[in-house]
């Protein structure tokens, strides 16, 4: 296992770096765009996050450090934080909230979790109350950009009624137009409800839209994960998809007899809350360029050697 995460750290190490690198060294950071940048450089890379925490709880759970060179240990955390902020990405931002979140231990149900959960709710209240209040720049640049991202957030998922004719308000609220479109032909034959459409069916989205290489009229993986998954394989695929979910967050809820199970479960439930968010935004567990499922397996892998190991 040691050698397992590792291999984690120092890969989403190394993309890290060329992370950095394209931006402060290949790109033109003062002038560029938020778009700009992210469409050279990169969108996100989940790894990161999940190499940082453990190389930030390795120690603590196992009792001896990942990276033993202290100099080497601190220069990999700056490098990940900095490299997280700049992909300028909301969802990076959440997860990386949310997975440190698990980490600590906050996952697990307590007087304590639920303390912490209002104070956050309080933060985030009081940072949507502060960007309602000013006037952003839509078409901005730099953090204001970013800020305006994250100002139509709530809104880009959950707002349906959307001017297909106006191209402002559809690609603000694209999340919530695809979402829609793939209800409404449901709508139209109501027993896919049950069964789906079939995992090779399309959705038509009513015009050509500029959402691959070339516009496209029909698409066959929307943004929201749990719309996806309906409309591919009904209710039956979504409740099971919900019992995976439940699945790998019921691990913070079993008892371990060592800290290394403690360790791997802990970074499972992880990975179930952050599919959990990202399923909302991004697909979740289907988008097909995920690389975390990949730990994901692995970690289940070990914790299934750790419990035959007990018995």
């Amino acid at each position: 296992m040691f050698l397992f995460l590792k291999a984690i750290v120092f890969i989403a190490a190394f993309t890290a770096f060329l992370h950095l690198f394209g931006i402060f060294i290949l790109g033109d950071f003062r002038s560029n765009s938020i778009h700009e940048l992210r469409g050279d450089f990169g969108l996100d890379n989940f790894i990161e996050i999940f190499a940082l925490y453990i190389l930030l709880f390795f120690k603590h759970f196992l009792g001896k450090p990942i990276v033993e060179d202290r100099r080497w240990y601190y220069v990999l955390v700056v490098v990940f934080l900095l490299s997280i902020y700049l992909y300028f990405s909301r969802t990076m931002l959440v997860a990386f909230f949310l997975v440190g979140f698990s980490m600590l231990g906050y996952a697990k149900i307590t007087t304590g979790t639920l303390k912490f959960i209002g104070f956050a709710f309080l933060l985030i209240g009081l940072l949507y109350a502060y960007l309602f209040s000013v006037k952003i720049d839509r078409n901005a640049k730099g953090v204001e950009a970013f800020l305006y991202k994250i100002k139509i957030a709530p809104e880009e998922i959950f707002e349906t009624k959307i001017d297909r004719e106006n191209h402002k308000e559809l690609w603000d609220h694209w999340r919530g137009y695809e979402a829609k479109r793939a209800l409404e032909l449901m709508n139209e034959n109501p027993t896919s409800y049950f069964f789906g459409t079939g995992y090779g069916s399309l959705i038509n989205l009513k015009f050509k839209a500029p959402v691959g290489e070339q516009d496209m009229k029909y698409i066959s993986r929307i943004h929201n994960g749990y719309v996806f998954v309906l409309y591919k394989t009904g209710f039956v695929g979504l409740i099971l998809y919900f019992i995976f979910l439940i699945k790998l967050y019921l691990k913070i809820y079993t008892k371990k007899k060592s800290e290394e199970a403690y360790f791997v479960d802990r970074i499972i439930v992880s990975i179930g809350v952050f599919y959990v968010f990202t399923s909302l935004i991004i697909t979740g567990i289907y988008i097909p360029i995920d690389a975390v499922i990949f730990i994901l397996g692995g970690l289940l892998s070990f914790d299934t050697l750790l419990v035959n190991k007990k018995t």
